[in-house]
């Protein structure tokens, strides 16, 4: 389960493009779920008169999941669609950004000196709470960045509005309904009140962005006051949760997200996948450096090129995909690393970026997998989203017309696709 990918503004696929993302696709509907649809967008989409009747038919789906008479009735009387959380979720997929462009915002200036200021001011809570978990104080004060820039915006939708729009709305009725189920047992279980149950507009809540199911699944009440409270000013319990989430998930203290490397000149770009793994040392006598000197033997890691040939190259550790879980966007990773070791007093990544790309269109990444898959280079999903299986079938093009095979899709990868 992941927590912020399901939400807003950070969730991204690889570069060149990283698309926005609210959670796992789904068209199912729920049983007894009725109303008219109307079209909006090529998607379908609920009457906003029938939210009430929606909300009368979910009712009893809701008590027979151990939600009291009570609890519903408070916490689902006097909602109202929410015709931009819709908005919202629709236009998510034309808002794009290459992955340079998501790091120049991520890790800037500005969010550095406010994460240091963070950490030096919540310095005591985020020692013990690493000793409790194992998990770095600057790796958890990277994601409180990222997800709210440390706690100053934590969103103020009301969740459960937020959630029964979205539930009610057609296209991921299953997994919103599901998530209102938890955000109502939050509800029941006394953490918070309907009043301060605050979030983005998908339902993400408090300083490091947690769903309902995940809040249920990992969030701790640290301060010892009976709740397990993320939403108000003081942060204790949201960055005590969100090191408990990654601990859970695998976080091996002492090393690295990933490390910054340089490749040797004719480096074989077919070893630069996540299914091939060695130890840094094995990379060495490859010929592949550290950038800022060797690479200790953490634990096998990847190769990872994000911008391609032209952009900067990692080796990424088995703490990468633990960050994944959090969100699973390349970006997205890189920016909770790079941010927590700028904040520990690193330097920038030292190999630019091929700027002068743009990024893929909604469209235009349809388009690329479709292409490719017509040509023989099997995308598996037509999805828009440019992770592994989609990285493959542009390596294996590239493969076979002569290109240099590392997995990078451009614009002028697509436009000679279109030339074939």
């Amino acid at each position: 389960m992941r927590i912020s990918s399901i939400i807003c503004a950070m969730s991204l696929v690889m570069a060149p493009v990283l698309a926005l993302a609210a959670g796992p696709e789904t068209s199912s509907r729920p049983p007894g779920q009725r109303s008219a649809m109307v079209a909006v967008a090529g998607v379908s989409a609920q009457e906003p008169a029938g939210l009430q009747d929606w909300i009368a038919d979910f009712r009893p789906r809701a008590m027979a999941q151990g939600i009291s008479a009570q609890t519903f009735d408070s916490a689902m009387t006097g909602l109202r669609y929410d015709a931009q959380v819709i908005k919202r979720d629709r236009n998510q997929s034309e808002f794009t950004k290459t992955i340079w462009d998501y790091l120049d915002t991520a890790v800037s200036d500005l969010r550095i000196a406010n994460g240091r200021k963070a950490m030096a001011e919540w310095q005591e809570t985020l020692t013990q709470i690493e000793a409790r978990y194992g998990v770095e104080k600057e790796v958890v004060t990277a994601i409180w960045g990222l997800e709210s820039a440390y706690g100053t915006f934590r969103g103020s939708d009301n969740v459960i509005n937020s959630l029964a729009t979205l539930a009610y709305d057609a296209r991921r009725a299953a997994f919103f309904e599901a998530e209102l189920i938890h955000a109502l047992t939050i509800l029941q279980s006394g953490d918070t009140d309907k009043s301060r149950l605050r979030g983005s507009w998908a339902g993400a809540m408090g300083h490091t962005q947690f769903m309902p199911s995940s809040f249920l699944a990992h969030a701790v009440d640290y301060d010892g006051d009976g709740k397990r409270n993320i939403w108000e000013d003081d942060p204790k319990d949201a960055l005590a949760s969100t090191a408990a989430y990654l601990k859970h998930f695998g976080w091996a203290k002492g090393q690295p997200w990933g490390v910054e490397v340089s490749l040797p000149n004719g480096f074989d770009y077919t070893l630069a996948r996540r299914d091939l793994a060695k130890l840094p040392s094995e990379w060495a006598a490859l010929g592949i450096a550290g950038a800022n000197g060797p690479v200790a033997d953490y634990g096998i890691a990847s190769v990872l090129l994000p911008g391609g040939a032209q952009g900067a190259a990692f080796l990424v550790f088995d703490n990468f995909e633990v960050l994944e879980r959090y969100n699973t966007a390349d970006a997205y990773v890189i920016g909770v690393g790079h941010l927590s070791d700028r904040i520990k007093g690193a330097g920038p990544i030292r190999h630019d970026w091929p700027r002068g790309d743009r990024a893929l269109t909604y469209d235009e990444r349809i388009e690329l997998q479709k292409r490719l898959t017509a040509a023989g280079f099997d995308t598996i999903k037509i999805d828009a989203k440019m992770g592994p299986l989609t990285i493959n079938a542009v390596r294996n093009f590239q493969k076979a017309k002569g290109f240099l095979p590392d997995g990078y899709p451009s614009l002028r990868l697509l436009e000679r696709l279109r030339a074939l």
